[in-house]
């Protein structure tokens, strides 16, 4: 079968590779549909390997070369005889995690901080950029007629989004920031909204982003960060006292000390962006103001019915997001390569690993 590799930083090649086989009982063999880019499979092919493993990983045994892909959906194809949630012809999305089921945090229902977590196709013999591979029952979450293919492809990222807005607080009547109009900052927008966010104000650098943003139609202002005290121009429109919550989608450290800046006292700061290194902060400022601050790494593994319900019913329109549809053998210049483009608009590129 056709599928897209990571080898090492700058090394990312279509293969043939063997077919998946000899599933275990509480496990399935899938046809990915549609798989997206994801920052993590960026950061990966710009200076990895990072989070694919070059040893065999504890839980899954997978090294590099590694097969791509943790954002995708899929039809069913084969299924062990265990695995109840999904039969052969269902639709599904993929939630990627992959967990022991037996440390402390798995026995206690927090199944992202798993000791041994592993991920499809960033540490799993296999992905979504491949025409097969296989899952465990729990990875997979059946699609209703009503949530396209396309649309499943995005609930992973949009899983990332909705957790730090769960985190933050955000409900009806809340006013927000939110740093960054990368794909996380934009699903982080689209949830506040249908969250029911009042006003919901972003910190964009790039023109060519902070242009896409304002297409969606959920925003209350964008700035750029350059131009003037952010602080400053948020507290002048939040009745002098700041947003009740900032949601850092950057991983950028001075639009960290932005968001404690900005945020009111007792509001919250939640950190979506992942810090390729150590951030320069002011705790005493955090101490002073009486805030929360509030950390996220991935998202609940529960949270995928929650979001195709609101997918469905129309609440958290994540399809907007998509600029491209691509064939696998273009996933380094038109994927990739097109990403890296610093100054682009890009949000989300669809592989399709299929063969026409």
């Amino acid at each position: 079968m056709r599928a897209v590799r990571f080898h090492c930083a700058h090394d990312i090649r279509v293969e043939n590779v063997p077919d998946p086989s000899g599933i275990g009982a509480d496990q399935m063999i899938v046809k990915p549909m549609w798989c997206g880019i994801c920052g993590t499979d960026l950061h990966e092919y710009q200076a990895g390997p990072i989070v694919v493993p070059t040893e065999p990983h504890p839980l899954t045994g997978a090294k590099a070369p590694q097969v791509l892909g943790h954002e995708f959906s899929a039809e069913v194809l084969e299924v062990g005889r265990d695995v109840k949630n999904v039969r052969p012809g269902d639709r599904i999305s993929v939630m990627p995690l992959a967990s022991c089921g037996q440390c402390y945090y798995c026995v206690r229902g927090m199944r992202h901080l798993c000791t041994k977590m592993g991920c499809v196709g960033l540490s799993w013999d296999g992905g979504g950029m491949a025409e097969y591979t296989v899952l465990n029952d729990y990875h997979a979450n059946r699609l209703p007629d009503n949530v396209s293919d396309k649309q499943g492809a995005l609930i992973e990222p949009a899983a990332v989004a909705l957790y730090a807005v769960d985190r933050g607080g955000v409900t009806v009547g809340s006013s927000v920031l939110i740093t960054g109009a990368g794909p996380i900052g934009v699903l982080a927008a689209l949830a506040c909204h249908a969250a029911g966010a009042s006003q919901i104000f972003v910190s964009e650098p790039n023109p060519a982003r902070a242009a896409k943003m304002s297409e969606f139609g959920v925003t209350t202002q964008i700035f750029d960060p350059t131009e003037g005290e952010l602080p400053e121009r948020i507290r002048d429109l939040t009745e002098g006292v700041g947003v009740d919550v900032a949601i850092e989608c950057s991983g950028n450290q001075h639009a960290l000390n932005a968001c404690v800046d900005a945020v009111r006292s007792a509001g919250a700061v939640v950190q979506a962006g992942l810090h390729v290194g150590t951030a320069t902060v002011d705790p005493m400022k955090w101490s002073l103001k009486d805030i929360h601050i509030e950390g996220t790494w991935c998202y609940p593994v529960t949270i995928w019915p929650r979001i195709i319900g609101m997918i469905a019913n129309g609440k958290f329109p994540v399809e907007k997001l998509i600029h491209d549809l691509i064939d696998a053998d273009d996933v380094v210049a038109k994927g990739f390569d097109a990403l890296s483009d610093k100054g682009g608009d890009k949000m989300k590129i669809l592989i399709n690993p299929q063969t026409t």
